[in-house]
């Protein structure tokens, strides 16, 4: 493990020595420690329960430099994995001067904006010290927490449970020659547990997030997972149709991730491919929504001290009461886009790769923490007693726009956790994979009659962000059946 410190001094004495050969630059180091324990339990065939612990780690650096060449200012970039020295901060630097081209949309390098960042010594020095035994301990937590759930209910055989328990530390810092001098470290702990139980053809999920061992549970994934798969059995199928429909965390967290995060992000809105284009200040979904991004809440899995720009994280407010007020920015986009828009406060500028902050590429717009709120939020029983009849959709899974963002389209499949509603309570589950969404964003947002006072911090599969998402209820949303397989 590097110490903050030096990666600080490598960045600061890497610009001195760089600073006459480039017009501006910022050269970004960092290092990525990924430890995971992986469960693989089959009852009725023998195995491990929990495999033997991974571990994935990188550490380089990325140099973003301008150079003056035969009149015009070219912007290049280049990075170098495995070593912070001089010499790999020479080779960085040559292959930006390398692949430096025009770009008539650069303004310039980040600079301070004078924000303070409101997070401060927030990670975890256990997690970053973290032993194998401890990761393979969390390992057999999750495992437990699932086949305890399942003993309990009497099912002890046709049981399977995979997944993995990930531990994440992240360390960065940052310096260039508009004033740029930051640096973060980050510990991210994330339980993602599924568990079958094949004989009733039912899949269950659980996951867990935290930024230190004291508030992880890798033991209550594994439970959820487990009740997950025991409620759905028995389900039945539903005809297609218009139905009212309460959208768990999970499901909602999924359409935000595939649909709502791109349509707000200012590249996208840039390229054109945002439904929003134009609505900016203008009501765009349901007056009872209001949306926000914050990168620095405290505890929270997502949370950074600072953007891989070295920009403070904090709130960006996206939707309030329906109306479009912002998007997800990066301090390049911003500038481009603010030249003939409006101004947007750079907070979502992140170099995510997977395993950590990647210093191979240069700064996107990602999402951190992303809120969903009610104007009026209602408890999980009021929710139900509002929709009266319908469904209650608790996770979708492959979930993505057709003919393209803009139009709205989209599809997606339930997997599990979904129940009709009758007389205002969950009644009978849905039979798994047996049912498709196929709507469209814009209006199903338009849709909505009631938000959840009650809300999760949830991961889904591949996101580098977290939603904090409620229940939510939404009138008419066409549902399909899928047809049985017939052969």
């Amino acid at each position: 493990m590097i110490d903050l410190t030096e990666l600080r001094r490598f960045v600061a004495e890497g610009l001195e020595a760089i600073r006459s050969e480039v017009v501006d630059a910022e050269i970004f180091a960092a290092w990525n420690d990924q430890l995971i324990a992986r469960l693989n339990y089959t009852s009725d065939i023998p195995c491990n329960g929990v495999q033997e612990p991974k571990s994935c780690a990188s550490q380089g650096v990325g140099v973003l430099a301008s150079f003056q060449e035969g009149g015009e200012l070219r912007l290049g970039f280049g990075s170098e994995a495995g070593d912070l020295s001089r010499e790999s901060l020479r080779r960085a630097l040559e292959k930006a001067r390398r692949d430096a081209v025009h770009d008539p949309d650069f303004i310039s390098f980040p600079s301070p904006t004078g924000e303070q960042p409101r997070l401060e010594n927030y990670h975890d020095p256990k997690v970053m010290e973290l032993s194998d035994e401890t990761l393979v301990d969390l390992g057999w937590e999750a495992l437990e927490g699932a086949l305890l759930t399942f003993r309990a209910a009497g099912q002890l055989s046709s049981l399977i449970v995979n997944g993995d328990v990930t531990v994440q530390m992240e360390k960065m810092a940052i310096k260039s020659t508009r004033g740029i001098d930051e640096a973060d470290e980050t510990t991210i702990l994330m339980a993602t547990i599924t568990t079958m139980i094949e004989k009733e053809h039912v899949k269950g999920t659980g996951w867990s997030t935290g930024t230190s061992l004291r508030e992880f549970s890798a033991r209550e994934a594994g439970r959820e997972a487990a009740h997950s798969a025991l409620n759905t059995m028995g389900g039945r199928r539903i005809p297609s149709g218009q139905y009212t429909v309460i959208f768990g965390p999970q499901a909602v967290t999924e359409l935000c991730d595939n649909l709502i995060i791109p349509a707000l992000s200012l590249d996208t809105l840039d390229s054109s491919s945002s439904p929003y284009n134009g609505k900016l200040g203008l009501p765009i979904m349901s007056p009872l929504l209001h949306i926000y991004d914050d990168g620095s809440i405290p505890g929270a899995m997502a949370s950074k001290r600072v953007t891989c720009e070295g920009l403070a994280t904090g709130r960006t407010d996206l939707v309030t009461g329906g109306r479009l007020v912002g998007f997800l920015a990066d301090d390049y986009t911003a500038k481009k886009v603010g030249a003939t828009l409006r101004a947007f406060v750079p907070r979502n500028g992140f170099r995510f790769g997977g395993g950590g902050r990647s210093f191979r590429q240069r700064p996107g717009i990602y999402a951190t923490n992303l809120v969903l709120q009610g104007a009026e939020e209602v408890s999980h029983e009021e929710l139900l007693a509002r929709v009266a009849t319908g469904l209650y959709i608790g996770r979708i899974w492959y979930t993505y726009p057709i003919n393209g963002l803009g139009t709205g389209d989209f599809t997606s499949t339930m997997v599990g956790d979904s129940y009709l509603i009758e007389h205002g309570k969950l009644a009978q589950p849905l039979k798994p994979n047996t049912v498709r969404i196929n709507d469209n964003f814009i209006h199903l947002f338009q849709r909505i009659i009631g938000i959840s006072r009650e809300k999760k911090s949830t991961l889904v599969w591949a996101a580098e962000e977290i939603v904090v998402a409620p229940e939510m209820g939404v009138q008419r949303v066409n549902v399909e059946n899928i047809a049985e397989y017939m052969g």
